[in-house]
């Protein structure tokens, strides 16, 4: 009995002194849990005013919001085209920009006649060499450009060792993404700077926030694409030139596949292009960084936090089921 009463009367010692720990270890869990409920509920604020209002709300004149013409580049893949015809039915005029002179002729065409806009194509390689700027250049002058709008090739996005690669095909893909989308940024940027509006749109894919093997360089230049976006909005959001990183996931492509801006269908998670177009443009003006469209915000938000060996793990049991 002794020996209970002793052990009751150590552990209320215990619990006395340790008293003053438990309340400190309390109160951080209050902290910690406070913080977490405010950014819950700060993310679930931004998701509605990004995706939800701007699509209930009219959004306004495009044309005289940013500018009368919109510059597209990458016209051949399906997402390019689905955001030039989504400019071109709120009145703005196209100039779509690709090595596929033939086959963007074809795109301009339609656009015209389905919309009543002016749309003129550019057959501009950037393979070979920035003297592909001097055509641009002249077909750019006098207009006054609102939009830019460069899609990435998607070419690189199946999964491939790296080694594997042509050194061609390599070259092809940095020039076409990278060099392209700076080079075009260059030579429409000071006339939106001058004027003071006019809109950057850089579309690359929501992979650029996770190193992913056998996408080496297609992540690469995703990245690359997301942090010229971002630096370039810091530079010139005071000179009312909007810049945007637009960082898309899975979209499923006009025959019926996938598109790895990030196969089967999908369903809500693999919109059309029409879709996620008609999503993204409404989000011009209100966020310089987004996935455009609101299930891949929610994908961006678990890849953003899931850890990297989990992401890589995941990745090469994908690529062994494939």
């Amino acid at each position: 009995m002794a020996a209970v009463d002793s052990f009751q009367l150590l552990y209320r010692e215990i619990a006395r002194s340790c008293h003053c720990y438990v309340e400190a270890l309390a109160l951080v869990g209050a902290v910690y849990t406070t913080s977490r409920a405010v950014v819950f509920a700060r993310d679930c604020y931004s998701l509605i005013r990004l995706h939800f209002l701007p699509r209930l709300m009219h959004s306004g004149d495009l044309l005289h919001r940013f500018g009368e013409w919109a510059v597209i580049l990458g016209a051949s893949e399906d997402l390019a085209k689905a955001y030039a015809e989504e400019l071109a039915r709120k009145g703005v005029s196209i100039i779509l920009i690709s090595p596929d002179g033939q086959g963007v002729e074809g795109t301009a065409k339609a656009i015209a006649d389905s919309h009543g806009v002016a749309a003129l194509s550019v057959q501009a390689d950037f393979s070979e060499g920035h003297a592909v700027c001097r055509p641009i250049r002249d077909v750019l002058k006098d207009k006054d450009i609102g939009f830019l709008i460069t899609s990435m090739d998607v070419s690189l996005g199946s999964l491939e060792a790296f080694a594997g690669l042509p050194e061609d095909h390599l070259w092809d893909a940095v020039s076409r993404n990278v060099a392209a989308a700076t080079l075009l940024v260059r030579i429409v940027l000071p006339g939106m700077a001058e004027r003071g509006r006019g809109a950057v749109v850089n579309i690359s894919s929501g992979l650029c926030c996770k190193p992913t093997p056998n996408k080496a360089a297609f992540t690469a230049i995703t990245a690359y694409l997301d942090h010229f976006s971002r630096a370039l909005h810091y530079e010139y959001r005071h000179r009312g030139v909007f810049v945007q990183s637009l960082i898309p996931f899975r979209i499923r492509s006009q025959e019926g596949g996938v598109s790895d801006k990030g196969g089967h269908s999908g369903g809500w998670l693999e919109p059309q292009p029409q879709v996620y177009a008609r999503h993204a443009i409404s989000t011009l003006g209100i966020s310089h960084r987004t996935t455009g469209y609101w299930p891949h915000s929610l994908q961006f938000w678990l890849v953003q936090y899931m850890p990297e060996w989990i992401w890589v793990w995941g990745t090469h049991v994908f690529s062994r089921t494939q």
